[in-house]
This record gives C-alpha cells, structure tokens and sequence, in this order.
C-alpha cells in the first residue's frame, strides 16, 4: 500500500526560521521542495542567502569526534550517539574550549616529534663510527691535520687498501662495515689536503659531515642521542596520553556539541529549498513539501498553536507541480518482498503498490516449484534465524518460500526427497496425469500451472486497468492489449478452451465468434479510438494501407504474445516434476532404490539434498523472479515513482 500524501506551505517571520526548522521539521517527516519551483505563481519571491556562521566550529566538532574511540559495547546510532542536550552558544564555545586545549597539547607533540627527528638524523650520522675510541670534539677541532669522515663502495675499499693506500699521504681508520660500505676515517697534513681528497674521491669517496656539539667518544655522543630519543619520544607519549584523556573525559561534551552542530548546520541548509518574502516592514520565509497525510493533521494541529507559523494543507494535487513521493506502508510480514519492488522501480503515487501481490504469487510459485517438505522447512527456519541475526530481506523471502515448499512438500508426499514416507496429499508430480481433449494425456502440474498462470494474468490486467484509471489513460484502459478490450479476448480464450475441454463444442464455438471478434477489432483499431474518445484529430500516419499492414502485424503479435506468454507459466509445473526427479538421482546414487536401509549411504543423501537445495533454489528463485518481472509487471506496473526522503531525524533511520 501507498501511504496518502499532503502538500503543505508553512511561512513565518524570518528571525524565526531556525527554531521552526529544528522543532517541527526535526520532529514530522517532510519531503521539503524547492519552493522558488512551486511557487513560482507567487510575486515577489526571492532565494534565502545566508552563510553558515558556525561551518568551521562544526567542522572542528567533527574533527574532534572522530578521534574518540567507540566503546566496545556502544551500539551505533543515528546522529553523535549522544543523549545530552546542549544550546548552540554552549556547543561552541565547548568546540573552542577543548580545541584550544588539544592544539596546545598537538602543538608540544609536534615539537617533541620534530625533536626526535633532528636527534634521530645525529645518531644516524654518529652511529657507523662508534668504534673510534677518541673524543669528537677533539677531533673536530684539529687546525694543522685536515680529517674527513665518510663512506666507500666495499669493492673500491678493497682496491684502495692493497694499490693506494702505501703510496699516499694519509692515516685512515676503519670503522663500520657491510656488504655495500665501509665508513672509515682519515687524516692528512694541510698541505697535501687537496691531493688526498682527490685521491679518495677517485675511489668514490662520501664524506659525511658531524656537528660539532658532540662530546666524548662516537659510542658515548650515540649513547647521549639515545637517551634525548627516548626522553623526547616520553614526552611525545605524555602529550599523546593528555590528549587521549581530554578526548575521553569530554567526550559526552563532544558529542553533544557535535549533535547540536549537525541539527543546526542541517538546519541551515534548509534555506537552499526556502523563499522568501516580504509583507510590510517584515520579512517571511516559505517552505513547502510533501507529508503523510495522519502526520500532516498532527503537525496542523501543532502549528495552529504557534502564533508565528502560518500552516496551510493542500486539498487537491493538481494545482502542484511536483509529483507526490512514493512511501510504502505494506503489513511486517510482506515488507522484505519491498526489496524486489526497488529493484524494479519505485510505484507511482497513483499506482497500485504490487508488495503484497509480489509476496503471495513469488511464494507460492518457488514453493509449487519446490516442494519438499524437508528442504522447505530447512529454508524456512534457516531464513528466519539468518533474519532474526542480519535483518536481511532477502532471509525474510526465503523463510517465506521455504513455508510454501513445506506445505507443498506435503502436497506432494515428498520429503528430503522420500516419496514412500509420507502418502501424498494431492498428486505426485512425476506420476500424476490427465487426459485432455485433443491434446491426450498430460502432467497434471502443467495443467495446474497453467491454469494458475491465466488466472493470474487475468489479475495483472485488471490491475492494469484499475492503473490506467488513475492515470487518466484512456487507451490503456480500454482499448490495450492489458486493458478491457484485452481482458475480454483473454477471459474468451481461457473460456473456450474450458468449453472445449469438457465437451460442449457449440457454446464455444458461438463465444469464439462473438468475443473474440470484437475485442481484436477493438485493439486493431485503439488509436482512431482513443482519439474519438479524447477528443482529439487523429490523422493516419503512411495512409489507410499502411494503417492495416502495421495493425495486422501488431495483432499477429498480440497473439503470440498472449500464446507464448500463459505457456510460459508452464515452467512452474516443470520445475516441480524436475525437483522430483533430481531427487529420485540422488537417492538412486545413494542405493535407496535397493529397499535395504542398511545398504543407504546416507553421506550421498545429505550431500545430495545439500546440493539440490543450494543449486535449485537459486535456479528457481531466478525463473520465479523472470515470471514476476516480465509475465506480471509489464502488464500493470509502470515503476516510474520517486522514493519518499523525508528531512530530520526520523529520515535517518529509514
């Protein structure tokens, strides 16, 4: 079912706007339209411009949210999950309080963190030449003996030592090693400065360059940057701590600053959708949308009391240029099969809401195809404890066919496949027949099935009709193929073949006549006729030769599809007889058919009913879901409606 909608406008002074917007339109599902589009009839009208004075301590608030860490045991919630109320000048001034405390906070864990990173590079330079035993600040105050630190390539090291080093002027200490260098250091006199270092850059040489702060030994300067690491690195982790508990015991503070913030900020948006007005020295604003009709009387009878709100319902909806959303309000047991309906479009407002429809033929259809009184109470009881867990829909259908394929399981005497432990209650499905008339003896569940499939599309286009009403379509109504004119044909056909079927040849052959005429030359001719009805001129397009070659072959069509479509339903009965047969295999590759319980291998049989469960009731769910969408819905269901997206909170839960 479609819930009833109600157009309303509600003005008030402009200073009033924000309480207005967070006490009612907060409280009462709304679709808010643009009213500069609505009403557009109205004089004077200009946009709402405003800019949001509170964007950055929103922002801020949450920046701030989103480092606190959710408790283990916290549920989520729509909006900040806070319960405490808060006013704006509170919340902002909260946001400001507590920012000014974690920046000072940040501010010291950044310098800390600056901090470790200089000492870090110093020990990174110190560390390779920890095993020179001399002070640094000697070293680095040498005048007369020039003195480089750096690092060498392993294989030019090795060259160097054994047919330079003897022949140069120079003292060299190796320090650290590995497999690509070794960092070393070397003096030479003043004088002969240039000539080694050229020497050693030869050797592709990289001089390194130390500080001079450094006291004592490389082993005990490293051992000093160690200990200023990991002082720093405290610091940085007491400042990260005081953060962390600021955070933790202001956390309710945020959230509430942060809740307060959200409604306001959503608030503020609303005036994108607002006008406004003015009426002598005052200024108004306008909203207008779509609402619920009961919460519509409720939210009227509230406005009434405020003397600053000004409310009025729309009686009829012709006057409005906006098409009224499409809100969905069907009974808890059909409201999963809600989920095939928005993958296939929304029913307009008008239109007749096919949940209900959907939910009864798609159950009884997979539980015709599927009877098994074992594997549909598997799927109907796994289906309700996977919703019970996940809230799936998609749970909810299954626990709904696998009810349907318990009783026809039933029906059919079959369970996990077991046709000899039950007796059927109606029919087996691969040994029932009937004998027919010019046609012989056939499986009963075909007959069934498409028996079933014509009283249904008898249904879909009474559907159609009742649509086509509502939408002021009057060739839909009258003269489609899926409007009374169709209705009649189909009724005729399904009549005559019963009359044939049981034998009174003359009363059909006078409806054949009659009814079946008319309401092929009703549909050859639905244009001209739709014309004349909507008083409208109705030129032939390519003449009157044309007109008729194209309506011969568009009847032709409409034969066909009436033919191809009722015997498309016969899938429902085979499914039936295949499921039987899938499990007479089973059965016979577990020696069932030996009559001996002891030779059964009962592995193969629970495997097998695993398999068939699992692989045919995808299938079947599949085919049902094609009879639904292209033997149902294209007859009736148009789809074309827009989603009911109410403002508020209420909307966040929806």
């Amino acid at each position: 079912m479609i819930e009833k909608m109600k157009f309303l406008s509600l003005t008030a002074p402009k200073t009033e706007f924000d309480r207005v917007v967070d006490t009612y339109l907060s409280k009462y599902d709304i679709q808010l339209e643009n009213a500069l589009s609505e009403l557009r009839n109205v004089k004077d009208l200009r946009p709402f411009v405003e800019t949001n004075p509170y964007r950055e301590e929103w922002k801020l608030a949450k920046e701030l949210a989103s480092h606190i860490a959710p408790e283990k045991n916290e549920k989520k919630t729509s909006g900040s999950g806070s319960s405490r109320k808060m006013s704006l000048e509170e919340a902002v001034n909260t946001i400001h309080e507590i920012n000014d405390s974690i920046s000072a906070l940040n501010e010291k864990k950044d310098q800390c963190s600056a901090r470790i990173q200089q000492l870090t590079d110093s020990l990174n330079q110190v560390a390779p030449f920890t095993q020179l035993n001399y002070d640094l600040s000697s070293i680095l105050h040498f005048r007369c003996i020039k003195f480089r630190f750096g690092r060498i390539a392993a294989e030019y090291f090795q060259r160097f030592q054994a047919f330079v080093y003897d022949a140069v002027d120079t003292i060299m200490f190796k320090c650290q090693e590995d497999e690509e260098y070794v960092w070393l250091l070397y003096f030479t006199p003043a004088p002969c400065a240039e000539k080694v270092d050229a020497i050693y850059a030869s050797m592709h040489f990289e001089r390194l360059f130390l500080p001079d702060q450094y006291q004592g030994t490389p082993l005990e300067a490293a051992k000093s940057l160690k200990e200023q690491i990991q002082q720093a690195s405290g610091d940085a982790a007491q400042a990260d701590k005081e953060i962390n508990d600021v955070l933790t015991k202001r956390k309710e503070d945020i959230l509430a600053a942060l809740d307060r913030l959200d409604r306001y900020t959503s608030n503020f948006d609303v005036r994108k959708l607002a006008a406004c007005t003015n009426h002598d020295d005052n200024t108004f604003f306008i909203l207008c949308g779509w609402m619920p009709e009961e919460q519509a009387k409720k939210f009227k009878a509230e406005a009434d009391q405020d003397k600053d709100l000004f409310l009025i319902l729309e009686a009829e909806h012709q006057d409005i240029l906006s098409k009224p959303p499409t809100k969905m309000k069907n009974p808890r047991l059909f409201k999963p099969f809600e989920m095939f309906i928005r993958m296939y479009g929304l029913p307009d407002y008008n239109e007749i809401d096919p949940t209900i429809l959907i939910g009864i033929t798609y159950s009884v259809f997979f539980g015709f195809m599927f009877g098994d009184m074992g594997q549909g109470l598997c799927l109907l009881i796994g289906g309700y404890l996977l919703y019970r867990a996940k809230k799936m829909n998609l749970a909810a259908i299954i626990s709904c066919c696998g009810f349907f394929s318990t009783i026809f399981g039933f029906l059919f005497g079959s369970i996990f496949g077991f046709e000899d432990i039950i007796d059927a209650a109606w029919l087996r499905p691969g040994e029932a027949m009937t004998n027919l008339p010019f046609i012989g003896r056939l499986n009963t569940v075909f007959v069934v099935a498409v028996a079933l499939g014509m009283g249904v599309i008898v249904v879909t286009m009474i559907l159609n009709i009742i649509n086509s009403i509502r939408a002021h379509d009057p060739e839909k109504t009258w003269f489609d193929t899926n409007g009374v004119a169709g209705l009649v044909f189909y009724l005729a056909l399904a009549s005559v073949i019963v009359l044939f079927m049981t034998g009174h040849a003359l009363p059909a052959g006078i409806l054949l006549a009659v009814m079946f005429g008319i309401p092929l030359l009703v549909m050859f001719f639905k244009e001209p006729l739709t014309a004349i009805v909507e008083k409208k001129a109705q030129k032939i397009q390519g003449g009157a030769g044309m007109f008729i070659v194209q309506g011969f072959f568009e009847m032709f069509e409409v034969l066909l599809s009436y033919f191809s479509n009722t015997l498309s339903f016969v899938r429902v009965g085979a499914f039936a007889v295949s499921h039987a047969a899938m499990m007479e295999v089973v059965l016979m590759l577990a020696g069932y058919e030996t009559g001996q319980a002891s030779s059964v291998n009962w592995i193969v049989v629970v495997l097998g009913n695993l398999f068939v469960c699992g692989m045919e009731g995808l299938i079947v769910g599949i085919q049902v879901l094609r009879l639904e969408y292209y033997e149902l819905f294209s007859r009736f269901y148009r789809g074309t409606g827009r989603e009911f997206r109410p403002y508020g909170k209420n909307a966040e839960g929806k």
